[in-house]
Formats: structure tokens, sequence, C-alpha cells
């Protein structure tokens, strides 16, 4: 008497059983899988935008550079506003490792459209006198025009922050300004400057015409310092005492690129809690196939009782279900990693960032999805397993 083989199920028969499960239920799989596709889509898209944001930081600071350092006066010892004095700007030069030095200096004047309206409609733009240097010591650019040199420095000419040009409505040099009670003419037009943000709510003018014309005291209210790259920690302790030997005390030194580099960090913090969101999408989805999976085992008792009795082991009809469930769960996450990365190619082309898509996080991912497809699929795998095939045939 021959014995009967034992019964086998190869992987490529245990992938046609389990493909065919779950096209018979096409619109319950698909909603399953649309679940941990939001999750991992959240994920990449988080992940990918953060990255892509960060490296458009990292990039702005090696262009612009991190040896820029602003020097403003403090406060007296008994509170009042100090000044820097005039001759700062001269001392602050023989520094040996400073590459560039410039300055602004308020004039308390404001600056208009026409003379027509009223002067206390200054639209939040102050007016600076400025030195000819300013422009290539903060690494600014032009977006009309030209900047103040020594001749124009002297005469009622003007060069307008972005900002400030927006606000005014000149787009363009070549028009006129009404500043500090006379017409000024527009000789540049800046674009943004990354790490001096005021100088795009300002309008700059010569220290020669300021004071000629605007009654300014031509001393400087901020100071700008270009320090060579390796020496700026250096030139950082020295500058309080070389800009006011007197009182050292009552001047203040900050690095502007420490904004953007705290802003890197900020953006790191808020794609944590991001992504822990996209976490719980994820685990939502998990137990979403969870459902579907219990749910399918309890209508296809009679499918389970039926291989069974046609010689399938308790581990063919486990291995099944969980299979069906991996499947799910590989299908939302290449989906959701596919959508992901659509959606931070269009985010990064839209804001003009360079474009970072995360392939080791997408990899990732897929694996997590796949891990939770195959923690949700284990009950329902396990149950099915467990039916007797008498008892799954009496639903027949």
């Amino acid at each position: 008497m021959s014995r009967r083989s034992p019964s086998r199920l190869g992987p490529r028969d245990l992938l046609a059983v389990a493909g065919s499960g779950l096209r018979a239920r096409r619109l319950r799989a698909s909603l399953s899988a649309l679940g941990i596709a939001i999750g991992v889509a959240a994920m990449v898209a988080v992940l990918g935008i953060s990255t892509s944001s960060r490296a458009d930081l990292l990039a702005q600071l090696d262009a612009l550079g991190t040896n820029l350092l602003r020097v403003t006066p403090g406060e007296t010892f008994l509170g009042a506003e100090a000044k820097l004095p005039k001759e700062s700007l001269g001392m602050l030069r023989r520094v040996g490792p400073v590459r560039r030095v410039a300055a602004t200096g308020s004039t308390g004047a404001s600056v208009r459209r026409s003379d027509l309206i009223p002067e206390v409609e200054t639209g939040g733009i102050s007016v600076l006198a400025a030195d000819p240097e300013l422009l290539d010591t903060l690494g600014g650019e032009l977006a009309s025009g030209r900047f103040l040199n020594r001749a124009t420095a002297r005469y009622p000419a003007v060069v307008l922050g972005a900002k400030a040009a927006e606000r005014l409505g000149v787009p363009a040099a070549g028009r006129q300004v009404w500043l500090g009670g006379r017409w000024f003419t527009v000789v540049g037009v800046l674009r943004p400057v990354t790490l001096a943000p005021e100088i795009d709510r300002a309008a700059l003018v010569g220290f020669p015409a300021a004071e000629a014309l605007l009654g300014s005291d031509g001393s400087p209210g901020t100071v700008y310092v270009r320090a060579d790259p390796d020496q700026v920690e250096a030139v950082r302790a020295v500058l309080p005492a070389t800009a006011n030997p007197a009182n050292p005390n009552e001047v203040r030194v900050s690095r502007p690129s420490d904004a953007l580099a705290a802003r890197a960090a900020a953006d790191t913090a808020f794609t944590s809690l991001l992504l822990g969101l996209g976490a719980v999408a994820l685990l939502v989805g998990g137990v979403g196939i969870a459902n579907v999976m219990v749910i399918s085992v309890l209508e296809r008792r009679s499918e389970i009782g039926l291989r069974r009795a046609l010689g399938a082991t308790r581990g063919h009809v486990g291995v099944q279900f969980l299979a069906e469930s991996l499947l799910l769960a590989l299908a939302g996450g290449l989906a959701g990693a596919v959508l992901g990365a659509a959606v931070t190619v269009g985010y990064a082309a839209a804001r003009g960032w360079s474009v970072v898509v995360p392939g080791p996080a997408m990899a990732a991912l897929t694996l997590a999805a796949l891990a939770v497809g195959a923690i949700a699929g284990l009950y329902p795998a396990l149950r099915a397993a467990r039916l007797a095939p008498t008892d799954a045939l009496r639903t027949v």
C-alpha cells in the first residue's frame, strides 16, 4: 500500500494563492493598503521635505559664510542706550583676521512714495546711512541698478532693500522717492539679504548725504565684520574691546549665521514631531489590515475547511493568510514611498530648494510597513490555522 505524499506549498504557489485571495476582495484590500500607504507617504514626505530644507539652509550657509559678525551698541551701566564711537570702524579694520568692515547708522528720517503721503505712514521702512562697502561685506546682490559708491554717497541717492522697494512700489532703479523732506533718486534695488534681514526693510543713503541733508551725527549703529573663517571666535572675543575700548561692556557681538543654524535645528525638532504622527498613521494602517484579515478568516471558513480536507496543513493555511497580510503591507508601503517621494519633489521644486529624496528612509519605511503587516496578520493567520476541517465545513 503506497504512502500518500505530504502536501506541499512552494513560494510561487503561496504567492498565487495569496494574490487570488486579495483579488477576490479588491476594494477591501485597496482600502487596507491605503492606510499603510498614507502612513509611509507621510513619513517619507516629512523626511524628504525636512532634508531638502536643511540642505538648502546649509547651502545658504556655505554660500554666505559663517564668518560674518554684527557689532551693535548695548546699554550703559544705568540702562540708557549706548553708542558706538565714530572711530570704531577704523579700529576694527586694524584687527589682523578682519577682512571687511562696513557700517549702517540711524538717520531718524522717513521715506515715502511721494510727498502727498502722510509722514506717519512709513510702512515700517527705516532710513539708514550706509558705507559703500556694505553690499560686499554682507554678500548681497542687486536686483536693479547700482549700490552706493564714493560719489553717489554724497548726493540725494538711495538704495532700497527688497521689502522696502516692494512697499514703496518701486520695482527698479531710476525713480524718485520722498525722503527726509526732499526727493531722492533710487539708484539701486537689492535682492533679499539672508544674513541681514533688517537691510531688506531699509532705504540706504550714504553717510556724507545723511550728515549733510538729513542731520545725522554720523555715528555707526551697526557694524558688520567679515573675519577670516578660521579665526571667527578669536575675532569675536576681541571686537567689544576694539570697537569701544573705554566701555567694552556696552558692545554686543552676534553672528547672523547662528539664526540659520538654529532654524535648521528647529526644523529637526519639528520633523521628529511629524514623524511621530506618521508612525501613528502607519500603526492605524496596521490595525486596519488586522481587522480586514480577521473578517476574511470568518468569511472564508468554508474555503479553509475545503483546503484542509484536500490535504492542506495548518501551516499552509496560516502561511497563506500571513502572506496576504504581507502583500497588503508591501503594496501599501511601495505606494506610500512613491507618493511621499513625489510630494517631496513637488514641494522642494516649488520652493526652489535642492531636491533630496531620502532613499534609505524609503527602503527602511517599506520594511517597517512589512513588519507592521506581519504583526497585523499574525493573529488572523493563527486563528485560520486553528480551524478544524469539520468545524469549518459546517458552514458550507
